[in-house]
C-alpha cells in the first residue's frame, strides 16, 4: 500500500509537470501578440518592445519556462496581462464557485441516479424500467451544454422561476469572509441569500448533472440486478422479507461500492464540464475565467488556470484510487 502510494504521488509530480510543459508551450506558439493587444492602437514598436521585455517574453520559451516553473513552485504565478491584478489571487477568488456548483452537480446526479437505478430494479422486467432506460439514453445523447440552453428555455423564459445568469443577486449584502458562498450562507443561516445562490445554482448545476444520472442510474441498476442473484439476498427473501427490504437493506450496500468510485472520478469530469456551462450562464466561476483568459490570451492567467485544473483531476483521482483501495482490501494488499 505504502509503495503504491509513493509511486502514484511520483506519476501525479510526473503528470503535472507534463501539463505545465505543454501548455506553457502552445500558449506561445499560437499566432497573436497578447503585448500587442494591451497596447492602445497606433503604440510604437518600442513600446511594445519594452512591455515584452518588462513580461520577459523575449527571452526562449525554455527559459521562460523554467522562470515561470520556479516561481510557480514559490506560489507566484505571476500578474494577469488583461485584468492586471494577481494571478493566484484571481484563481483563488473564483475557484471555490466552481467547487460548489460541481459538488452540488454531483450531489444532484447521485439523489437522482440512485432513486432511478433502484425504481428500475424494483420494477425490473416492467415498462418502468423499459420508460427509465429510455429517459437514460435521451439524457446521454445530449450534452450538459444542450441541457443548459434546454433549461434556459423552460425554466428561464417560458416559466421565469430561475435566474438565468451570475451567481448571486447583486442587490443582496454578503456578509461573508470566504467565497464558499454556500457553505457561509448555511452556517451563518442566512436562508435568504442560500435561496438567491440556488435561485442561481440549480440550472447550470442541473445542466452538469443530468447525463450523469443516466450514468449513475445505468450502472447502478446493473449492480443491483446482480447483488439481487446473491446467495445472502436469497437468504434474505427465505425469511419473509419484502422485495424492496431485500432490495434496500441487502443488495443496495454492496452493489453501491462501483457506483460511488464512477461517482468519484466523474466529479472531475463535471469540474471540466463547468468551463461551458459557467460561460453559458454567466456564472462567476473559474470556467468562465478561463474563457476570459483564453479570449484576452492573457498567458500568465491561462497557465495558472490549467495548472489548478490538472491539480485538482489527479488529486481527486489519487483520493478516489485511495478511497477504493481501502474498500477493496485485494486491492490493498496487493
Amino acid at each position: 500500500m505504502g509503495r503504491n502510494l509513493l509511486i502514484r504521488l511520483g506519476s501525479t509530480m510526473v503528470t503535472l509537470f507534463g501539463v505545465a510543459l505543454i501548455v506553457f508551450i502552445l500558449v506561445r506558439v499560437v499566432p497573436g501578440n497578447p503585448i500587442a493587444m494591451m497596447l492602445p492602437p497606433g503604440a510604437s514598436d518600442a513600446d511594445i518592445a519594452l512591455l515584452t521585455a518588462h513580461y520577459g517574453l523575449d527571452k526562449p520559451i525554455l527559459t521562460q519556462f523554467w522562470v515561470w516553473l520556479g516561481r510557480a513552485l514559490q506560489g507566484d504565478f505571476g500578474t494577469s496581462i488583461s485584468l492586471r491584478q494577481d494571478v493566484m489571487g484571481l484563481i483563488f477568488g473564483r475557484l471555490p464557485a466552481t467547487l460548489e456548483l460541481a459538488t452540488l452537480a454531483l450531489l444532484i446526479a447521485m439523489a437522482l441516479g440512485g432513486a432511478l437505478a433502484i425504481t428500475a430494479a424494483r420494477f425490473r422486467g416492467t415498462a418502468v424500467e423499459t420508460g427509465i432506460d429510455l429517459a437514460n439514453g435521451a439524457s446521454l445523447a445530449m450534452p450538459d451544454f444542450l441541457w443548459g440552453l434546454t433549461l434556459i428555455l423552460l425554466f428561464g423564459v417560458l416559466v421565469p422561476v430561475f435566474a438565468i445568469s451570475g451567481r448571486v443577486s447583486p442587490t443582496l449584502d454578503l456578509p461573508f469572509v470566504t467565497d464558499f458562498y454556500l457553505i457561509e450562507s448555511i452556517l451563518r443561516l442566512r436562508f435568504d441569500i442560500f435561496l438567491d445562490l440556488m435561485r442561481h445554482m440549480l440550472m447550470p448545476a442541473l445542466a452538469l448533472a443530468l447525463p450523469l444520472a443516466a450514468v449513475i442510474a445505468q450502472l447502478l441498476k446493473t449492480s443491483l440486478k446482480e447483488a439481487m442473484q446473491q446467495d445472502y439476498v436469497m437468504l434474505a427473501r427465505t425469511k419473509g422479507f419484502s422485495e424492496t427490504r431485500v432490495l434496500l437493506s441487502e443488495a443496495l450496500r454492496n452493489a453501491v461500492i462501483p457506483t460511488l468510485t464512477l461517482a468519484g472520478v466523474q466529479f472531475t469530469f463535471l469540474i471540466g464540464g463547468t468551463v461551458i456551462v459557467e460561460r453559458l450562464f454567466s456564472y462567476e466561476g473559474l470556467g468562465n475565467l478561463a474563457i476570459d483568459a483564453v479570449i484576452n490570451r492573457d498567458l500568465p492567467l491561462i497557465q495558472g488556470i490549467v495548472l489548478v485544473f490538472a491539480l485538482l483531476f489527479v488529486v481527486i483521482n489519487l483520493l478516489v484510487d485511495l478511497s477504493y483501495a481501502l474498500l477493496n482490501p485485494r486491492l490493498r494488499h496487493g
